[in-house]
């Protein structure tokens, strides 16, 4: 006879899955629903990706993290797996929008995070089933705190959820079951068995995603499109990073600082670059000069030049990033350090 099992927040915790999954006795035609969160964090989230999408009489509700992926919201936690899908993240998005918000069965509504206890389950909107921080603001507006939704809770039927880790053990109140018991964090991953509200777990391996954010730190800012980046996003990735003590990152950051300070340094002397090519082209082509000077890409900057306008704060507003300053150099001859990300 068939069985169901609800899994919290799996965070990558790839081991932890299949050790649990061997705990329960999981068979085939077992019913294995997942409340989302089954990627970042824990260090094998594109294996626990692959057991969901090929396991038959299996579901992933959708959480927050799917969410972050889906909509292109990239934190740390997405950048790393984003890098560990490598050419399989595009499918991964595909996948993760075809994931429902919810899943009612005889004995439970399972979703992500939330539930407004005076909703319909198919009125209720996609950002607090799960856990999107759109979500959490509104139901801070509405109850005061996101979590207090459990307190008003009076369904008759339970709701299972996860998104916040209750401890080491479940959270059982108010006829709801919070499942989420920290697995990435070196907590337990729990499953709970369907119709008795049976608790399964097992003791994740290590504090994952402690590991896991000192592993990646190098990867994920050397995978960084810096050259595209403006100054002004590059200043703000700095500000932000400037905590990190971490030797080799440092030493990381500093060469990117460097070498923004050398390129935004370049704008007088580009700026004298663009004078001696307006003061060749009027001398080679005269009353030609407009018509030759279109057909530059910075035809711009000539024209400002040649009237005595060009201005530090013409080439800050529009040769605001390190590739832009690089190629309009290279064309002019001056000599660059380009930025390395890798």
């Amino acid at each position: 006879m068939s069985r169901t099992f609800v899994v919290g927040d799996i965070h990558g915790c790839y081991d932890e899955l299949i050790r649990l999954t061997a705990r329960i006795g999981l068979k085939e035609d077992d019913l294995l629903i997942s409340v989302g969160d089954i990627i970042d964090r824990g260090g094998k989230s594109k294996e626990v990706y692959h057991y969901f999408r090929n396991r038959p009489n299996s579901i992933v509700i959708a959480g927050n993290h799917e969410r972050k992926h889906q909509y292109g919201v990239l934190s740390y936690a997405q950048e790393i797996v984003k890098l560990q899908f490598g050419e399989e993240y595009a499918a991964f998005l595909d996948w993760c929008a075809g994931l429902a918000y919810y899943h009612e069965t005889e004995d439970a509504v399972i979703v992500h995070a939330a539930f407004e206890h005076d909703c319909a389950l198919e009125a209720q909107r996609e950002d607090v089933l799960s856990g999107s921080t759109a979500g959490d603001r509104y139901l801070e507006k509405k109850y005061g705190t996101s979590a207090e939704w459990v307190n008003k809770y009076q369904g008759i039927k339970p709701v299972i959820y996860g998104h916040h880790v209750a401890g080491d053990m479940p959270e059982v109140r108010n006829n709801t079951y919070g499942i989420d018991t920290g697995a990435c964090h070196g907590g337990y991953l729990t499953a709970i068995e369907l119709p008795g509200f049976i608790v399964h777990q097992v003791k994740a391996e290590k504090d994952h995603w402690k590991e896991e954010q000192a592993s990646w730190q190098i990867p994920v800012l050397r995978a960084k499109d810096w050259e595209n980046m403006s100054f002004d996003s590059i200043r703000k990735q700095l500000d932000k990073l400037a905590y990190i003590e971490v030797p080799e990152v440092k030493a990381f950051l500093a060469d990117i600082e460097s070498r923004a300070s050398g390129l935004t340094a370049l704008y007088p002397v580009i700026m004298d670059a663009l004078a001696v090519l307006v003061a060749q082209l009027e001398s080679a082509h005269g009353a030609d000069f407009s018509k030759v000077a279109t057909q530059y890409m910075f035809k711009a900057y000539l024209f400002k030049s040649k009237a005595n306008n060009l201005k530090i704060e013409d080439m800050q507003k529009s040769l605001n990033t390190p590739g832009k300053v690089m190629e309009l150099a290279r064309t002019l001859g001056v000599t660059v350090v380009p930025v390395r990300n890798d």
